[in-house]
């Protein structure tokens, strides 16, 4: 057995680093430049979306989501469907851009949003827009989701910030939504130290998302596009550079983090089926019989961040993660729980009973699929749990 296990472990190697030191001695300028449109391009080819927009963290592409289709005036309302179970920055654009967020709870499969739940806010609330969560690179139930767009109409956001690599009947999860979000946090599938990218289909979104991250202007698209924005607005010539035409942020990456991502992209199929593997073990170990619950999807090829197990109760979870403490089994709750019942939350709304979210929030407990361990160390940390 190894010393010890690790949720987290940098996927930027020596090499990396190398590709890095030899970039900089160069002497490049390092802000916003080619490197970070040639990552994009990059990550959008492998991802098979058209467009691609890197910015500065996973958080901030959410953020960016909201925020666009806020510009866009494509949403019939503000109302927005969002996941109990998520991560806090799903949930908050919501709040900060004045949307109102109405929660939904996870279906016991996948911990992502119960399809049959969603419908019934749908018919109540009748939402512009829905953001899902693929949790910790599980799929959602898809067909469902998609057939409820369908049917209602909303514009869908895809959180896969988790999910990098994961496919839902083949077809690789991002690439549903109108928009969908990537992390690049140190310990997610790869890493640009700090990043996020957002992808789309859509060319107008392109647009507003290259606008909305810096700052509002329209310098970052194409001169086509830029002359239109202009001439929309009768902008004169000399101070074209310097208009802003949204209120903006400013979330760019640099040229910098753009170099570690190209670097990652040339190791990023090896390390996703790493994951696929460790993820498999535990789902061949870890069964009901076994008195573990886990998470999903049986149409799916999961690449997951983590692997997540329920205990049966609150104590069996406790005495799991000692044991696993006791070897050195990195371990963790998932997320927030029930984020209703997050204090950023129930200060401003109901606090909501959701049973499935409230049982994940009892008794589950994340184990580490990182492919710096192999399927030989999942089996060790899986005879760890179920000598417990």
């Amino acid at each position: 057995m190894k010393d010890e296990y690790l949720m987290a472990v940098d996927t930027i190697d020596g090499n990396d680093i190398q590709t890095l030191i030899e970039w900089l001695q160069t002497e490049p300028r390092l802000t916003h430049g080619e490197r970070v449109e040639e990552f994009q391009r990059s990550w959008a080819q492998w991802e098979g979306m058209d467009h691609a927009i890197f910015c500065n963290s996973g958080s901030s592409a959410n953020l960016l989501m909201y925020a666009t289709l806020l510009a866009s005036e494509d949403l019939s309302n503000r109302k927005v469907i969002v996941p109990a179970i998520s991560w806090a920055t799903t949930v908050a654009p919501a709040i900060q851009l004045g949307f109102e967020p109405i929660m939904c709870d996870a279906e016991g499969d996948t911990f992502g949003l119960d399809p049959n739940k969603l419908e019934d806010l749908l018919k109540e609330h009748n939402p512009g827009s829905v953001i899902l969560v693929h949790v910790l690179g599980v799929p959602c139930n898809m067909e469902a989701i998609l057939s409820l767009q369908d049917k209602y109409g909303f514009k869908l956001m895809e959180d896969a910030c988790a999910a990098t690599g994961s496919l839902y009947d083949g077809q690789k999860v991002g690439t549903f939504g109108d928009l969908s979000s990537f992390s690049y946090f140190f310990g997610h599938h790869v890493s640009t130290i700090e990043g996020g990218m957002v992808c789309t289909n859509n060319k107008r979104y392109d647009e507003l998302l290259r606008m909305l991250r810096s700052h509002g202007w329209a310098k970052d698209l194409d001169a086509e596009a830029e002359s239109q924005q202009a001439g929309q607005f009768e902008v004169d010539g000399f101070n074209r550079p310097f208009t802003f035409y949204y209120p903006g942020f400013n979330l760019r990456s640099s040229d910098l983090n753009a170099v570690v991502g190209l670097a990652q992209m040339k190791k990023i199929d090896r390390v996703c089926a790493g994951r696929v593997a460790n993820h498999k073990v535990y789902q061949e170990l870890l069964t009901l019989d076994k008195g573990f619950t886990l998470q999903h999807n049986d149409r799916a090829e999961i690449c997951s961040i983590a692997c997540v197990a329920l205990a049966e109760s609150t104590e069996h979870r406790e005495r799991v993660t000692a044991a696993l403490k006791s070897h050195k089994v990195e371990t963790r709750p998932l997320g927030g729980g029930n984020m209703s019942r997050q204090p950023f939350w129930r200060s401003r709304y109901p606090e909501q009973d959701f049973p499935v979210a409230d049982r994940i929030a009892a008794s589950a407990f994340q184990l580490p699929t990182h492919p710096a361990h192999s399927p030989d160390d999942i089996r060790d940390i899986c005879g760890i749990i179920l000598n417990t």
